[in-house]
């Protein structure tokens, strides 16, 4: 099967990609199909889950995801990517995330919109796993939004008519622009995008 990597996408490499479970696949749209579905199929464990602030349920969350997929789901990253900090600081920098992030709450420090969406931004820069890294980001931050007790972010759906950010598009162009803008300390776009 080749893989077509898209802007902002993780490339896999060689020994990552044996470790597909489903052989059947053909091409990459089937493989997109075959994640939705295992990511669909997730989602009633994940929003029973009550601590989303925790390393091992990221770790979990990201199994759940892709676990019927890949046989690394749910491990960190060993090797290094095009984007993410090196593989040895994952568990701490996640482990700082949290306790950053739960701070945040407990102080008030920011609305819950912005806690919600800086948490987001941070586990995609830290790109714990494989692959996935940007859907499991959101997935987390929207449990993470539903316990602060706001409504579901749209991810530019209202604005772009689709809810696609998995191939190239001016959705996907402006939710890759708005994490870079967030990368630099701004996060008035990326908070935007989230309720568009």
């Amino acid at each position: 099967m080749k893989f077509i990597f898209i802007e902002g996408a993780t490339p896999i490499d060689e020994d990552e990609r044996l470790s597909l479970i489903p052989k059947h696949l053909q091409d990459q749209e089937e493989l997109n199909a075959f994640e939705n579905l295992n990511i669909t199929q997730s989602l009633p464990w994940a929003y029973k889950q009550q601590n989303v602030l925790t390393i091992s349920f990221l770790r979990a969350l990201h199994k759940h995801m892709f676990g019927q997929t890949w046989k690394w789901a749910g491990q960190f990253r060993k090797s290094q990517k095009n984007i993410g900090i090196d593989a040895y600081r994952i568990e701490s920098e996640l482990h700082q995330l949290c306790g950053d992030t739960e701070y945040q709450i407990q102080n008030q420090s920011f609305d819950a919109d912005e806690i919600a969406i800086r948490f987001h931004h941070r586990l995609v820069f830290i790109h714990a796993f494989v692959n996935g890294n940007g859907r499991h980001a959101r997935l987390a931050c929207e449990l993470l939004i539903q316990k602060l007790g706001n409504a579901y972010f749209s991810w530019g759906s209202k604005t772009y008519n689709h809810n696609d950010l998995s191939s190239l598009n001016d959705m996907r162009k402006a939710y890759i622009s708005a994490l870079k803008s967030a990368d630099q300390g701004d996060y008035t776009n990326l908070i935007r995008f989230s309720r568009e």
